[in-house]
């Protein structure tokens, strides 16, 4: 293996277990030199192993149960098997379909179309149906969507069917909740060790739960409607290690963001992506979720957190079904396993175009910004609103450009307006948005985040540059498709927003 260079921007180092499928090999160690000065010298890494790997010799007597990953175990549940191995291909029994207003109508299509015009779905109870990609506008074509999903919800019966009817008031619909993914958290769908499929990419973000969660297309949707089962293939694990202190300047966005910038935006291609450690123990659920929304940014198929007691806080009030977690085994197989020392992280953002096009937040000081956008499912929970007013409030000073705030459920817009921000001497989010020149909070929903019919609220219509809390920035993603997208945590966001540049939050932080 060649030798190669890593900059010092980078404190971490992966232990490439490339134990394959098939076969087990043994790889030689390397290091990695650190081009730096003696000045710079406390954040080069020494060097990065790759341990040797023993070949495994056959049993002789008996069968021998091979370790599994929390992936391979959830999967081998679903599927009533005892043993799984990456690569297999089997039926999984699935525990929650999801689907919403843009992919929803064409799985109801396809599923009467296949099963037939008075065919039932196989559990009314089991299917979750969102509106809140393209809910407030006027575009007609939009909102006969959402029509045909109250059609189908009401001749099916569809137990969680969460309803808008007056999109000039969202408050007027007690129903609505907004952004499915988030949504799907706050009302107790997600669970540890279960199946949640979703036609939606980012429904891996229910992993956070320790559970299998990933995005199907319209066709299996509509085959899990009627048969509540789905081929899936088991994929192979990466396992991140998140150890160290979480410095106060960072987010689990920053997290997410420097694990795809190292690994790329093909580097976890159909694989589960696995996030364990004392930094990830000590996140919350809200942050969980943002470490696992990006993984199919990553090309991941799931992303997941182990269970633990913050998981079983969260969801003491939101569920009353049994559930039963599951953990990797110790002798499991990694595909490789990539270590992380947090403490070491600076804030970073994602530059046009890509995800993984990755740069520090003080690299890019010089560039200037026409808005900011706070919202989406990644960057729209109650936390992700507390920790931007946060800033706001360090700073004292009002916003130069443009600030767009979309919660991303109806429950995060109340918490604006009623929860108190800590050290504010009582004030909410809201009000320090106010004072901050803040455009208000608007109605919950993700249609700017994707860009959606043209008069959404905050969509980009012109070729302007935004740091944004979503989780994309493909050209046209926003909306234009000459507009320039950074992608940042809410304290970056924040403190941008306040100069009108791409801002190191700890500026105002610190």
């Amino acid at each position: 293996m060649t030798s190669s260079t890593i900059t010092p921007r980078s404190p971490f180092h992966v232990d490439q277990k490339d134990v394959g499928i098939l076969s087990f090999r043994s790889q030689p160690s390397f290091s990695f030199s650190a081009q730096s000065s003696k000045k710079r010298a406390s954040k080069t890494i020494v060097s990065v192993m790759a341990p040797q790997q023993s070949e495994r010799k056959p049993a002789t007597t008996g069968a021998v149960k091979t370790g599994m990953t929390m992936t391979e175990k959830i999967l081998a549940k679903a599927s009533e098997k005892t043993q799984l191995s990456p690569g297999e291909n089997v039926w999984v029994n699935v525990d929650v379909l999801m689907t919403h207003d843009v992919c929803g109508p064409g799985a109801f299509g396809i599923f009467k179309k296949e099963f037939g015009e008075n065919a039932k779905v196989w559990d009314r109870e089991k299917i979750v149906v969102i509106p809140d990609h393209y809910i407030f506008t006027a575009d007609e074509r939009a909102n006969r969507n959402v029509d045909i999903l109250r059609d189908f919800c009401t001749e099916q019966n569809i137990k969680y069917f969460y309803d808008i009817k007056d999109v000039g008031n969202f408050k007027a619909n007690p129903d609505y909740k907004g952004v499915c993914h988030v949504a799907l958290a706050q009302e107790g769908h997600c669970r540890p060790g279960e199946v949640l499929l979703g036609t939606d990419s980012h429904t891996c973000t229910a992993g956070a739960f320790g559970q299998f969660s990933t995005g199907i297309g319209n066709t299996d949707a509509g085959f899990v409607l009627g048969t509540g089962k789905l081929l899936l293939k088991v994929p192979p694990t990466l396992r991140f290690v998140l150890d160290g202190e979480m410095p106060d300047y960072l987010l689990a966005k920053d997290l997410i963001l420097q694990i795809i910038g190292e690994i790329s935006v093909s580097g976890a291609t159909y694989k589960a992506m696995e996030f364990v450690g004392s930094t990830v123990e000590s996140l919350t659920m809200e942050e969980r979720m943002t470490l696992c929304n990006m993984v199919v940014e990553a090309g991941g198929k799931n992303g997941v957190v182990p269970a633990d007691s913050t998981t079983y806080k969260y969801l003491q009030d939101k569920t009353s079904i049994p559930y039963e977690p599951v953990y990797s085994d110790g002798q499991a197989r990694f595909l490789s396993e990539y270590r992380f020392d947090i403490s070491k992280l600076e804030p970073v953002v994602a530059k046009p175009h890509s995800p993984d096009n990755r740069a520090l937040a003080r690299e890019c000081k010089d560039v200037k910004i026409d808005r900011v956008y706070i919202g989406s499912c990644t960057g729209g929970k109650t936390e992700d609103f507390m920790a931007a007013a946060k800033v706001f409030l360090a700073s004292g000073k009002k916003v130069k450009v443009p600030t767009f705030l979309v919660p991303a459920t109806q429950k995060v817009w109340m918490d604006l307006y009623g929860l108190p921000v800590p050290g504010s001497g009582g004030l909410t989010c809201s009000q320090i948005f106010e004072e901050a020149g803040c455009d208000t909070p608007t109605s919950p929903s993700c249609g700017a985040c994707l860009g959606g019919p043209k008069d959404t609220y905050a969509r980009i219509n012109e070729p302007t540059v935004c740091v944004s809390t979503t989780n994309r920035n493909f050209p046209g993603r926003m909306g234009h498709k000459e507009g320039q997208i950074y992608l940042a945590s809410p304290y970056t966001a924040a403190a941008s927003a306040l100069t009108g540049f791409v801002t190191d939050p700890r500026e105002f932080l610190q």
